[in-house]
Order: C-alpha cells, then sequence, then structure tokens
C-alpha cells in the first residue's frame, strides 16, 4: 500500500500537483482508492471524496463548488464527468479509458517518497454533507481531525493487526473513510472490501473466517437476526459496531441472545471526523451512545448556547481535536455552526446522565433516517412537485422495525 501511495504521490508531483490542490475522488470503494487517497494526502493536496452514485445535477453542484485538478474515478463515470473538463474545471479524468489510467500513473511514478509535510491544521480532506438543510456542504477536516479520530477509534475498539474488519460502506462518508478505513489501517489491521452492501457477499466473507470486525448500520443488523444459524454463519466475528442512525433495544438484546456479541454504538458527525463518544467494553449501556472519547469534550446547551443542567435534554456541542477546520466557501454557514470558543453546534437533541453517559432523544430539524442515510424532505417533495397531477405536498417519516 505504502509502494503504491508513493508512486500515485510522485506521479501527481510530475503532474503539477501542488500542496493545497484539490483532487477528486468518485469511485466506489477498492484498494486502488485507499492507495490514491493516501497519495493525495503524502503529496500535500487535499482529497475531494465523493459519491460515485451522484449524477448529473447532483455531481455537478459539488464539482463547480469544490473545483478539483484532477478527479480519479471510474469508467462507467466518464460521461459524466465529460462536461467538467476544460479550463476552470476537471484538467484529467483518472480512470480506465479516460486521460490517464491508474496503471499508467503508478509507471510513472516512483515507490520511495518522503511526504510533503504539512501542518496538523492544514485540511487533508473534504466530506460533502446535506446536514439537516439538505444543501451539500464541504466538511474541511484537518490532518489532525483525522488523526485523533483513526486513534481515539481503534483504541476504543481494541483494535489489532489481526482484525480483518468488513467494508460495504462507501469511503466518502466519513463512516466508512475514517471510523473503518483510516482507523484499520492505523492500527495495522485488514479490510475485506465490498462495493455495496450484498447479504450472499457479506455472508459469504464472514463463513469464510475472513472477517472478525462487523461494521453496519441498523438496518443491516435487523435483516441478519432475520436469519437461520446466525452465530454459526459470522465465523470468526469478534466485534460488532452499528453506526448512522440510533439502533433499537431490542434489536441489540436480540442480536446478544443470538450470537453472544455485543452491538457497540457511538455518537459523530462528518463535522467531528466521527468519534464523538463510545459505549464502551468495559461498561455498556443499551440505549446510550456512551461517553466521550479522549480529547474530546460534549456540552447540552439550550438554544442560547447556555449549559444547561445534567439531566436536562437540550442541544448537543462539542469541543476538540475532531472537530472541522470549517465548511469549504461557507463563512457563513461555519460561523452559524459555533458557539464561542469552537463549541460546534450539532442540531441533535440529547441528554447527559449522571455517569457522563450521552442519549439521543431528537434531530432539532426535519431530517429522515432510513438504513442508515439521511433523507431531506424538501428533496422527496420537490420529486413529487415535478408531477403534475400534484398540487400540493408535505414529506415525513415514519418509524419502521427494519428502515
Amino acid at each position: 500500500l505504502n509502494d503504491k501511495a508513493n508512486r500515485v504521490a510522485t506521479a501527481l508531483l510530475k503532474m503539477g500537483v501542488k500542496s493545497n490542490d484539490y483532487i477528486g475522488l468518485c469511485a466506489p470503494n477498492s484498494a486502488d482508492w485507499i492507495a490514491f487517497y493516501f497519495g493525495v494526502l503524502k503529496v500535500g493536496a487535499v482529497a475531494v471524496t465523493l459519491s460515485s452514485l451522484l449524477t448529473g445535477d447532483e455531481l455537478a453542484n459539488l464539482l463547480y463548488h469544490s473545483r478539483p485538478r484532477f478527479i480519479f474515478t471510474v469508467e462507467e463515470k466518464l460521461d459524466d464527468l465529460e462536461k467538467f473538463k476544460g479550463p476552470g474545471g476537471v484538467e484529467k479524468v483518472i480512470c480506465q479509458n479516460g486521460d490517464l489510467d491508474l496503471g499508467r500513473m503508478l509507471e510513472i511514478g516512483t515507490g520511495s517518497f518522503k511526504a510533503i509535510d504539512r501542518s496538523r491544521a492544514d485540511t487533508a480532506a473534504i466530506l460533502y454533507t446535506g446536514g439537516t438543510t439538505g444543501t451539500p456542504k464541504g466538511v474541511m477536516l484537518s490532518h489532525e481531525n483525522i488523526n485523533v479520530s483513526a486513534h481515539n477509534v481503534s483504541f476504543c475498539e481494541r483494535s489489532t493487526p489481526a482484525d480483518r474488519g468488513l467494508c460495504f460502506l462507501p469511503f466518502n462518508h466519513v463512516f466508512g473513510q475514517i471510523h473503518i478505513m483510516n482507523a484499520t489501517i492505523l492500527s495495522s489491521g485488514c479490510l475485506e472490501l465490498l462495493p455495496s452492501f450484498d447479504m450472499e457477499w457479506v455472508l459469504s466473507a464472514t463463513e469464510a473466517g475472513r472477517v472478525t470486525k462487523l461494521f453496519a448500520v441498523p438496518t443491516v443488523y435487523a435483516r441478519l437476526l432475520s436469519l437461520d444459524r446466525l452465530k454459526e454463519r459470522l465465523g470468526q466475528v469478534r466485534y460488532s459496531f452499528s453506526a448512522a442512525a440510533s439502533m433499537a433495544v431490542e434489536i441489540v438484546r436480540q442480536w446478544k441472545e443470538q450470537t453472544g456479541l455485543t452491538i457497540y454504538e457511538g455518537y459523530g458527525l462528518t463535522e467531528t471526523a466521527s468519534a464523538v463518544t463510545y459505549n464502551h467494553i468495559y461498561r455498556h449501556v443499551v440505549g446510550s451512545v456512551g461517553d466521550p472519547v479522549h480529547g474530546v469534550e460534549v456540552q447540552i446547551r439550550d438554544g442560547s448556547g447556555n449549559e444547561m443542567e445534567q439531566g436536562t435534554e437540550g442541544e448537543i456541542c462539542i469541543r476538540g481535536h475532531n472537530v472541522m477546520v470549517g465548511y469549504l466557501k461557507n463563512p457563513e454557514e461555519t460561523r452559524s455552526a459555533f458557539w464561542e470558543n469552537r463549541w460546534f453546534r450539532s442540531g441533535d437533541i440529547g441528554v447527559i446522565d449522571e455517569n457522563g453517559y450521552l442519549y439521543i432523544v431528537d434531530r432539532l430539524k426535519d431530517m429522515i433516517i432510513t438504513g442508515g442515510e439521511n433523507v431531506y424532505p424538501r428533496e422527496v417533495e420537490e420529486v413529487i412537485y415535478s408531477r403534475p397531477e400534484v398540487e400540493l405536498c408535505a414529506v415525513v417519516g415514519l418509524p419502521d422495525r427494519e428502515w
């Protein structure tokens, strides 16, 4: 991996890439994605990680906003990306049948390279999030943000070089990129990569004994619980973690009964490079998302920014070395995201108990979470409004056992 990342970095250097240049990644999970990502960081540039599922206007909005010089992608995206090439746009598309394929880049580059030194506060990666408004925001994560969170995850999970983590969650998402990929690599573990969730693929990997750590969202755990011989089919899995949405207490209980494993949870956002709290190995509390990880503070504040008494519900606010630099080209949103002294406003309502454990109560705004993915009512309403038969509509989320 190091040799491959060095070759990417030196090839980019020969192509004229400078520190702070934006380089895009818009491709499904793969070993090449990881090597390209670390090559970008090694050359001192900024990795702009985009969902490979984006097409048309969605992709256009993010490319016009971030303006990456080069973009690493797959052949299927060439038609979507062609219109962004030219002066002021993407200079080169790196993929099979693109301007330059990765194989050629690896030939151009060399396997020995000392990474260009960057400040811990410099931006390393930009991840896009819809927040609660449905308007994508580019979250700028620094080298320190990523390093601190990757360390906290690997420490909390007691990760070892013998671990093999399953990753079918996309690397453009903070859970896949920081919590799974970066934390696993930091702890010298291995990754079993899948391009997306597929029950047969997941079970073939676990049954073969290739997985020791299972990372998923509540929907996946609900589906797995419907299987016969679940414990046997998990093979060597020793650890299971759920993220992206709150886990129902009943699912946690059934999982423990059927597998003997605890589903560990935590709390985090794209803006906090994932890890804020962790529900612990040493004292796991069902229904909670745990207490703050190392170097991170959590407070509950009211609508005016005042800290509230313990046991009182209010907005979860976060301060620490994991909190983003800010939103790309959006100083107004960046200012409104913080109280004084860099306390980040999460937009989530929570409460902290007498032992310091955090519980998520609700969202401040209307976002719907389905299968671990954020869905914004306005986006769905806009599609419904496109039908000539519809005059008025409103979208709300309803609880569902699986989704």
